[in-house]
């Protein structure tokens, strides 16, 4: 028994190093497309929803041009290339029900508040019930590194919508959250930030004061990520969930498309930049699903909608086996995700309540 204490003092002795060490220089982004759903994700375009006229607005040849094949596996490489030539080889992806692998969210809402606050706290508080809720109580793994020595004021949050002032709690968590319409030259002051921020305030309000389009947010965190290289960052994009409420199924195809290209921007950078290259993992997963059982509730998501709690979720980088699409039985949560992030950087993350 003397000799078992011993050699698991001695494995816990040599591990704790390791661990420290790994989190030291580790980097992490966590980006995130609002209300994309899994069945696009594993199917591609959806010809049940693209023949019905007020959901292809009279677009339908370009769509079937430009995403439509007989088999899944190539109309979904059409859709998200990079998902499905690069990230399926070099990491992995979760939340084919088809194959056995279900992904779903934990809270009993399924919108976009109560599912950002989910995955970033990594645990489900019921009272976080509304998208116009208060600044959250609840820390968040991006806060949580803010507090540690290896990462503070490494950390940044960029997200199309308004709400991640309040979803990441801005002024206790203590670190830039770009959202919106913030002036991005108030936070940081790069070459571009002046230009950047000047077009952004210009640009054309398609949903409102509430969310930039997702090109304007996506060209700040990429200037953020090149010029201040942050340890943490948080990306959220919005067109996907904002096209699908529309009712544009072009749209939609289109904002998950170009995501894709976005995605594969941030890879190509962090593959070749020294600072991140083998040490970066990154998550990319989405809030929350939409309708699929009923066709015409592919536009919504809510407690109505009762297949909307399916999502799925990718990893790939720094510490990330090469698993590609998953092909058995698992069930995985969306409060689970971050805390798989945060095992891979050896950190040991539980939100709190402040």
């Amino acid at each position: 028994m003397r000799q078992f204490i011993y050699l698991c003092f001695l494995i816990s002795f040599l591990i704790t190093p390791v661990l420290g060490q790994q989190s030291a220089d580790h980097r992490v982004i966590v980006i995130m497309t609002d209300g994309f759903r899994w069945q696009e994700v594993f199917g591609g375009m959806d010809s049940s929803i693209v023949k019905v006229k007020r959901f292809h607005h009279g677009d339908s040849a370009r769509l079937i041009k430009q995403y439509w094949a007989p088999d899944a596996a190539t109309r979904r490489e059409k859709l998200l290339p990079f998902f499905w030539n690069t990230l399926a080889k070099q990491g992995q992806i979760h939340g084919n029900r088809n194959q056995g692998s279900r992904v779903n969210v934990a809270n009993p809402y399924w919108f976009s508040y109560p599912g950002y606050s989910e995955l970033l706290t990594g645990q489900v508080d019921t009272a976080v019930n509304s998208n116009e809720y208060k600044p959250n109580p609840h820390t968040n793994f991006f806060e949580y590194l803010n507090g540690l020595p290896n990462y503070k004021e490494s950390v940044a949050a960029f997200g199309a919508w308004d709400a991640f002032d309040r979803i990441l709690n801005e002024k206790r968590a203590g670190f830039p959250v770009v959202n919106a319409f913030d002036v991005y030259q108030e936070y940081v002051k790069t070459k571009d930030s002046e230009l950047l921020s000047r077009m952004t305030k210009d640009s054309f309000r398609a949903f409102g004061d509430a969310e930039v389009l997702d090109g304007f947010m996506h060209v700040q965190a990429m200037d953020y990520l090149k010029n201040l290289k942050p340890k943490a960052l948080f990306i959220s994009y919005g067109e996907t969930d904002e096209f699908a409420h529309e009712g544009h199924y072009g749209h939609y195809l289109n904002a998950a498309h170009q995501f894709d290209a976005w995605l594969a921007e941030i890879w190509n950078f962090v593959e070749t930049d020294p600072t991140y290259k083998g040490k970066t993992t990154l998550l990319i997963t989405t809030d929350h699903g939409r309708g699929d059982k009923i066709k015409s509730e592919w536009t919504s998501h809510g407690e109505k909608v009762k297949d909307c709690h399916e999502i799925w979720y990718a990893m790939l980088g720094a510490n990330i086996p090469a698993l590609g699409e998953v092909k058995m039985a698992e069930q995985v949560y969306q409060k689970d995700l971050i805390h798989i992030v945060a095992d891979k950087m050896g950190i040991p993350f539980k939100s709190q309540v402040k």
